[in-house]
């Protein structure tokens, strides 16, 4: 289907195509993940230096760049609008582009969600008292899933006959008494303990892509403005573990206080206009950052100053 022809009206509620047509046309249309993922990519798109605001209900995000236009549909369906050309690019879970066998661009990888920075794992479970304890274990069995495609793949890669079943959501809930087995996400696991649910096998690791179309990325105009989302999306993810910290010192500390500081890179350094002292400025990460200011104090450090950051490039 030619992208011409593909909109997203009577696709979620979404408006047509027709919507962006109008006027000066912006160089990117970008699909955005509506749900569990939305509040998180606008928070992310506003440290790489993006304002996405979105009154309620709505579908059509306002960004202040003239570039960039936008719309947020679920993340199961943005890599095959992608792939179809509505979207040039769009941010996705590796799971959905493997589901939907989108042929796309994977530009790069953006590890973050609603409440970690760590991949997620499609597990394969089985209540804690069940006597299975390997997939071929379930043949002529039940399993649940939100990932059918993925996961009776998975089954016939293994010649293991079992009876797939499309399961809206509350998985969890639906073994043993509805199913034998399911096929769920997880990133931590506690949901799973908590419904008793012992994990048979790992399917697939996955986390937040950017993609593009692939006629989009041959084009050098848009592929430099995705290389550009990538570069600073991929800065703000860095930054968030990380601060700045910045002092003044005596210079006789200066090889004692390099010693103490583990630098992203060698800090910077300057002269002050006491000859006997230097500032010095640095990246570090945030986790080491209450062990070492006492010990920068105990060196002679004064005027120590830690502040957050919102994009670190490489």
């Amino acid at each position: 289907m030619p992208p011409s022809e593909i909109g997203l009206k009577g696709w979620g509620g979404v408006c047509a195509l027709d919507d962006v047509s109008a006027e000066k046309k912006p160089l990117l249309m970008l699909g955005l993940p509506k749900g569990s993922l939305e509040e998180s990519t606008k928070n992310l798109f506003a440290k790489a230096g993006w304002k996405i605001t979105t009154s309620s209900r709505s579908y059509k995000p306002a960004i202040d760049d003239p570039q960039l236009d936008g719309r947020f549909v679920r993340a199961q369906e943005v890599s095959r609008y992608v792939e179809h050309g509505f979207f040039d690019c769009g941010l996705t879970g590796l799971d959905w582009v493997r589901e939907n066998e989108s042929d796309v661009v994977e530009v790069c990888d953006l590890i973050y969600s609603k409440a970690s920075a760590q991949k997620s794992r499609w597990v394969l479970c089985v209540p804690e008292a069940s006597t299975v304890q390997r997939a071929e274990d379930l043949a002529g069995k039940r399993v649940a899933t939100e990932l059918v495609g993925t996961v009776k793949r998975y089954f016939a890669a293994k010649k293991i006959p079992v009876e797939i079943e499309f399961s809206w959501g509350a998985t969890e809930v639906k073994v043993p008494d509805l199913v034998d087995a399911i096929v769920d996400i997880t990133e931590t696991g506690s949901s799973l303990r908590a419904n008793k649910l012992r994990i048979v096998d790992t399917l697939l690791e996955t986390n937040t892509k950017l993609i593009a179309n692939k006629a989009s990325w041959a084009d050098p105009a848009k592929r430099r403005k995705i290389e550009t989302i990538a570069l600073l999306l991929r800065g703000a993810l860095e930054a968030e573990s990380k601060v700045g910290l910045k002092m003044n010192a005596p210079k006789k500390s200066l090889d004692a206080i390099l010693a103490a500081i583990p630098a992203l890179r060698n800090p910077t350094i300057s002269p002050l206009s006491n000859a006997d002292w230097i500032a010095l400025e640095t990246i570090i990460d945030e986790s080491v950052a209450r062990e070492i200011i006492p010990q920068l104090k105990e060196l002679g450090a004064e005027g120590i100053v830690e502040y957050p950051l919102n994009k670190v490039v490489y």
